[in-house]
Protein backbone atom coordinates (compact mmCIF):
# COMPACT_ATOMS: atom_id res chain seq x y z
CA UNK A 1 0.00 0.00 0.00
CA UNK A 2 1.05 3.24 -0.78
CA UNK A 3 -0.99 6.28 0.53
CA UNK A 4 -3.62 6.15 3.64
CA UNK A 5 -5.11 8.57 5.18
CA UNK A 6 -7.27 8.40 8.53
CA UNK A 7 -9.29 9.58 11.41
CA UNK A 8 -9.30 8.30 15.08
CA UNK A 9 -12.12 9.65 17.33
CA UNK A 10 -12.60 6.78 20.00
CA UNK A 11 -14.92 8.59 21.72
CA UNK A 12 -17.20 10.11 19.21
CA UNK A 13 -19.87 12.69 21.15
CA UNK A 14 -22.48 11.38 18.79
CA UNK A 15 -23.97 7.88 17.94
CA UNK A 16 -24.18 8.92 13.93
CA UNK A 17 -19.72 9.69 14.18
CA UNK A 18 -17.51 7.28 13.38
CA UNK A 19 -14.94 6.00 15.82
CA UNK A 20 -12.39 5.44 12.64
CA UNK A 21 -12.34 6.70 9.30
CA UNK A 22 -10.07 5.12 6.77
CA UNK A 23 -9.00 5.59 3.11
CA UNK A 24 -6.01 3.67 1.50
CA UNK A 25 -4.46 2.80 -2.04
CA UNK A 26 -2.59 -0.35 -3.07
CA UNK A 27 0.26 0.44 -5.32
CA UNK A 28 1.07 -2.21 -6.75
CA UNK A 29 2.63 -3.97 -10.29
CA UNK A 30 -0.86 -4.66 -12.24
CA UNK A 31 0.18 -8.37 -12.97
CA UNK A 32 1.05 -9.28 -9.13
CA UNK A 33 -0.71 -12.02 -8.38
CA UNK A 34 -3.45 -11.01 -5.56
CA UNK A 35 -6.91 -11.94 -4.01
CA UNK A 36 -9.56 -9.23 -3.68
CA UNK A 37 -10.87 -9.03 -0.59
CA UNK A 38 -13.03 -11.60 1.65
CA UNK A 39 -12.76 -13.43 4.86
CA UNK A 40 -10.24 -16.03 4.99
CA UNK A 41 -12.35 -19.24 5.75
CA UNK A 42 -15.54 -20.13 6.50
CA UNK A 43 -15.36 -18.96 10.31
CA UNK A 44 -15.39 -15.07 9.02
CA UNK A 45 -12.89 -13.80 11.68
CA UNK A 46 -10.55 -12.27 9.60
CA UNK A 47 -11.14 -10.11 6.19
CA UNK A 48 -8.47 -8.59 3.91
CA UNK A 49 -7.39 -9.01 0.52
CA UNK A 50 -3.86 -11.36 -0.36
CA UNK A 51 -0.80 -11.55 -1.92
CA UNK A 52 -0.49 -14.11 -4.05
CA UNK A 53 3.34 -13.48 -5.61
CA UNK A 54 5.10 -16.64 -5.05
CA UNK A 55 7.18 -17.09 -1.81
CA UNK A 56 5.14 -14.30 -0.80
CA UNK A 57 1.38 -16.07 -0.95
CA UNK A 58 -0.76 -15.26 2.32
CA UNK A 59 0.67 -11.76 3.04
CA UNK A 60 -1.16 -8.35 3.25
CA UNK A 61 -1.26 -4.40 2.92
CA UNK A 62 -4.20 -3.97 4.61
CA UNK A 63 -6.61 -6.26 6.91
CA UNK A 64 -9.67 -6.13 9.60
CA UNK A 65 -10.25 -8.47 12.37
CA UNK A 66 -14.31 -8.89 13.92
CA UNK A 67 -11.95 -8.89 17.41
CA UNK A 68 -11.39 -5.12 16.43
CA UNK A 69 -7.75 -5.74 15.30
CA UNK A 70 -6.84 -3.70 12.42
CA UNK A 71 -3.61 -3.55 10.50
CA UNK A 72 -2.31 -1.14 7.73
CA UNK A 73 1.52 -1.47 5.93
CA UNK A 74 3.32 0.69 3.63
CA UNK A 75 6.66 0.28 2.42
CA UNK A 76 9.27 2.84 3.19
CA UNK A 77 10.85 4.12 -0.42
CA UNK A 78 14.16 2.82 -0.93
CA UNK A 79 16.29 3.53 -3.94
CA UNK A 80 17.95 0.21 -3.27
CA UNK A 81 16.30 -2.86 -1.41
CA UNK A 82 17.49 -6.13 -0.13
CA UNK A 83 15.94 -9.05 -2.13
CA UNK A 84 16.73 -11.08 0.57
CA UNK A 85 14.88 -8.90 3.55
CA UNK A 86 12.29 -10.54 5.33
CA UNK A 87 8.40 -10.16 3.75
CA UNK A 88 6.75 -7.44 4.99
CA UNK A 89 3.21 -8.66 4.07
CA UNK A 90 3.27 -10.92 7.12
CA UNK A 91 3.54 -8.38 9.21
CA UNK A 92 -0.06 -6.99 8.87
CA UNK A 93 -1.15 -10.89 8.62
CA UNK A 94 0.69 -12.01 12.46
CA UNK A 95 -1.05 -8.99 14.17
CA UNK A 96 -4.01 -10.14 12.78
CA UNK A 97 -3.66 -13.53 14.06
CA UNK A 98 -2.51 -13.14 17.28
CA UNK A 99 -3.52 -12.32 20.90
CA UNK A 100 -1.13 -9.43 21.76
CA UNK A 101 -2.26 -6.04 21.96
CA UNK A 102 -1.03 -3.81 19.51
CA UNK A 103 2.02 -1.94 21.08
CA UNK A 104 3.35 -5.10 22.02
CA UNK A 105 2.93 -6.62 18.54
CA UNK A 106 4.65 -3.29 17.57
CA UNK A 107 7.60 -3.52 20.48
CA UNK A 108 8.39 -7.54 19.21
CA UNK A 109 8.54 -6.50 15.34
CA UNK A 110 10.49 -3.16 16.18
CA UNK A 111 13.35 -5.63 17.54
CA UNK A 112 13.32 -7.70 14.59
CA UNK A 113 13.03 -4.28 12.41
CA UNK A 114 16.72 -4.31 11.32
CA UNK A 115 15.84 -7.76 8.91
CA UNK A 116 13.14 -6.18 6.82
CA UNK A 117 13.13 -3.56 3.90
CA UNK A 118 11.89 -0.03 5.02
CA UNK A 119 8.35 -0.35 6.31
CA UNK A 120 5.48 1.55 8.39
CA UNK A 121 3.25 -0.32 10.55
CA UNK A 122 0.00 1.02 11.84
CA UNK A 123 -1.48 -1.25 14.09
CA UNK A 124 -4.90 -1.19 16.04
CA UNK A 125 -7.11 -2.43 18.81
CA UNK A 126 -10.93 -1.18 18.89
CA UNK A 127 -12.09 -2.48 21.78
CA UNK A 128 -15.81 -0.83 23.09
CA UNK A 129 -15.14 -1.85 26.67
CA UNK A 130 -11.73 -0.82 27.55
CA UNK A 131 -11.28 1.80 24.57
CA UNK A 132 -9.56 2.11 21.44
CA UNK A 133 -5.95 2.26 20.78
CA UNK A 134 -3.70 2.59 17.00
CA UNK A 135 -0.25 2.44 17.54
CA UNK A 136 2.43 3.47 14.85
CA UNK A 137 6.05 1.81 14.05
CA UNK A 138 8.69 2.84 11.25
CA UNK A 139 11.38 1.00 11.13
CA UNK A 140 13.63 4.01 9.65
CA UNK A 141 12.21 6.10 12.56
CA UNK A 142 12.80 6.20 15.57
CA UNK A 143 13.55 2.38 18.05
CA UNK A 144 9.96 2.34 19.57
CA UNK A 145 6.54 2.37 18.85
CA UNK A 146 4.25 5.24 19.32
CA UNK A 147 0.56 5.74 20.87
CA UNK A 148 -1.53 7.83 18.49
CA UNK A 149 -3.39 10.38 19.86
CA UNK A 150 -6.97 11.06 18.65
CA UNK A 151 -6.42 13.11 14.97
CA UNK A 152 -6.16 12.57 11.44
CA UNK A 153 -3.12 11.18 10.38
CA UNK A 154 -1.58 10.62 6.77
CA UNK A 155 0.90 7.52 5.61
CA UNK A 156 2.75 7.07 2.45
CA UNK A 157 6.26 5.66 1.41
CA UNK A 158 8.04 8.16 4.18
CA UNK A 159 7.67 8.12 8.06
CA UNK A 160 4.07 9.19 9.13
CA UNK A 161 2.75 12.58 8.66
CA UNK A 162 5.85 13.20 6.30
CA UNK A 163 5.60 16.64 5.04
CA UNK A 164 5.49 15.29 1.39
CA UNK A 165 2.80 17.27 -0.85
CA UNK A 166 1.08 14.84 -1.99
CA UNK A 167 0.38 13.66 1.22
CA UNK A 168 -0.35 17.03 2.72
CA UNK A 169 -2.73 17.64 -0.28
CA UNK A 170 -4.36 13.68 -0.23
CA UNK A 171 -4.75 14.83 3.51
CA UNK A 172 -6.69 18.07 3.24
CA UNK A 173 -9.00 16.53 0.55
CA UNK A 174 -9.62 13.39 3.15
CA UNK A 175 -10.21 16.69 5.89
CA UNK A 176 -12.32 18.60 3.46
CA UNK A 177 -14.81 15.17 3.20
CA UNK A 178 -15.02 13.96 6.71
CA UNK A 179 -15.71 17.17 7.82
CA UNK A 180 -19.14 16.92 6.75
CA UNK A 181 -19.52 12.87 6.76
CA UNK A 182 -22.68 13.55 9.24
CA UNK A 183 -24.47 15.16 6.12
CA UNK A 184 -23.70 12.25 4.24
CA UNK A 185 -25.18 8.50 3.81
CA UNK A 186 -23.11 6.10 4.35
CA UNK A 187 -22.45 5.03 0.77
CA UNK A 188 -22.01 8.75 -0.39
CA UNK A 189 -19.34 8.98 2.47
CA UNK A 190 -17.16 6.08 0.76
CA UNK A 191 -17.63 7.33 -2.78
CA UNK A 192 -16.47 10.73 -1.85
CA UNK A 193 -13.73 9.54 -0.17
CA UNK A 194 -12.71 6.47 -3.65
CA UNK A 195 -12.87 9.96 -5.16
CA UNK A 196 -10.25 11.28 -2.96
CA UNK A 197 -8.03 8.06 -3.54
CA UNK A 198 -8.07 8.28 -7.03
CA UNK A 199 -6.90 12.34 -7.43
CA UNK A 200 -4.31 12.28 -9.73
CA UNK A 201 -2.80 15.59 -9.55
CA UNK A 202 0.95 15.81 -9.49
CA UNK A 203 2.26 17.67 -6.55
CA UNK A 204 4.80 19.27 -7.92
CA UNK A 205 7.64 20.18 -7.69
CA UNK A 206 8.38 17.83 -4.18
CA UNK A 207 12.17 18.09 -2.97
CA UNK A 208 11.67 15.33 -0.19
CA UNK A 209 10.41 12.90 -2.60
CA UNK A 210 13.32 13.53 -5.22
CA UNK A 211 15.93 13.60 -2.13
CA UNK A 212 14.56 10.19 -0.47
CA UNK A 213 13.67 8.56 -3.64
CA UNK A 214 16.75 9.61 -5.60
CA UNK A 215 17.42 8.29 -9.22
CA UNK A 216 14.68 5.74 -8.90
CA UNK A 217 11.56 7.90 -8.48
CA UNK A 218 12.53 10.35 -11.03
CA UNK A 219 11.72 8.33 -14.28
CA UNK A 220 8.31 8.44 -12.36
CA UNK A 221 8.33 11.34 -10.32
CA UNK A 222 5.48 13.13 -12.33
CA UNK A 223 2.97 10.00 -12.19
CA UNK A 224 4.35 8.98 -8.57
CA UNK A 225 3.45 12.71 -7.13
CA UNK A 226 0.01 12.31 -6.76
CA UNK A 227 -2.46 9.95 -4.27
CA UNK A 228 -3.06 8.28 -7.12
CA UNK A 229 -0.39 6.81 -8.96
CA UNK A 230 -1.17 5.49 -12.84
CA UNK A 231 1.89 4.40 -14.87
CA UNK A 232 1.64 1.97 -17.54
CA UNK A 233 2.51 -1.47 -15.51
CA UNK A 234 2.15 0.15 -11.92
CA UNK A 235 -0.23 2.28 -10.01
CA UNK A 236 -3.32 2.32 -7.97
CA UNK A 237 -5.33 -1.17 -8.32
CA UNK A 238 -7.33 -0.99 -4.83
CA UNK A 239 -9.30 1.58 -3.51
CA UNK A 240 -10.21 0.59 0.22
CA UNK A 241 -12.50 2.45 2.77
CA UNK A 242 -13.30 1.38 6.10
CA UNK A 243 -15.99 3.13 8.41
CA UNK A 244 -16.20 2.07 12.41
CA UNK A 245 -19.11 3.61 13.83
CA UNK A 246 -19.99 4.79 17.49
CA UNK A 247 -21.55 1.27 17.81
CA UNK A 248 -18.62 -0.79 16.42
CA UNK A 249 -20.66 -1.58 12.87
CA UNK A 250 -17.80 -1.80 10.58
CA UNK A 251 -18.60 -0.99 6.53
CA UNK A 252 -15.61 -2.49 4.71
CA UNK A 253 -15.36 -1.11 0.89
CA UNK A 254 -12.78 -1.87 -1.44
CA UNK A 255 -12.68 -0.95 -5.24
CA UNK A 256 -10.09 -2.90 -7.05
CA UNK A 257 -8.65 -3.80 -10.88
CA UNK A 258 -9.51 -6.44 -12.39
CA UNK A 259 -7.09 -8.89 -15.33
CA UNK A 260 -4.14 -5.68 -14.80
CA UNK A 261 -6.37 -3.57 -16.27
CA UNK A 262 -6.98 0.08 -15.77
CA UNK A 263 -10.50 0.41 -17.43
CA UNK A 264 -11.85 -2.67 -15.56
CA UNK A 265 -12.79 -2.63 -11.74
CA UNK A 266 -14.89 -4.35 -8.65
CA UNK A 267 -16.15 -3.15 -5.87
CA UNK A 268 -17.30 -4.99 -2.67
CA UNK A 269 -18.93 -4.25 0.19
CA UNK A 270 -18.84 -6.25 3.51
CA UNK A 271 -20.37 -5.31 6.80
CA UNK A 272 -20.44 -6.46 10.21
CA UNK A 273 -20.32 -5.61 14.15
CA UNK A 274 -17.11 -5.89 15.84
CA UNK A 275 -17.35 -9.28 18.28
CA UNK A 276 -15.90 -6.68 21.50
Amino acid sequence: MCILFFKFDPRPVSKNAYRLILAANRDEFYHRPSKSADFWDSSNEILSGLDMEEGKEGGTWLGISKKGKIAALTNYMQPKIDKNAKGRGALVTNFLTTDLDSYSYLKKVALEGHLYNGFNLIAADLNTTKGDVICYYGNKGGPEPIFLNPGVYGLSNSLLDTPWKKLQYGKQLFTDVIKHCWELTKEDLVQELIKVMNNQEPQLPDPAIEDQGKEYILPILNKYAAVCVRCPDYGTRTNTVILIDAEGGVTFTERTMLNADIDQWKTSTYQFKLQV
